[in-house]
């Protein structure tokens, strides 16, 4: 499905992610985002998204291609009417 594990990113890497709409949540766009070493922490990296550094948790999901991110939001609309 192009799921790419945030443990396996390094600086510099493209990532698209599904990003929802903090003030209309039903809402959610594919975004790309840049993996970029951590503005406080020399050891780790961030990603950086609409001008924002978010720190990167185990349970976000980062895609190879917006494809396959578009994919993951079908399965998602898919799965929910079961």
């Amino acid at each position: 499905m192009g799921l790419i594990d945030p443990k396996d990113v390094k600086a510099g890497d493209e990532v698209f992610v599904i990003y929802n709409n903090p003030h209309t949540p039903t809402v959610s766009n594919i975004r790309a985002a840049e993996i970029v070493p951590h503005p406080k922490d020399p050891d780790a990296v961030a990603l950086f998204l609409n001008e924002t550094f978010h720190v990167i948790e185990d349970d976000d999901a980062f895609f190879s291609s917006e494809e396959a991110a578009e994919e993951a939001i079908q399965e998602m609309y898919l799965n929910e009417g079961e």
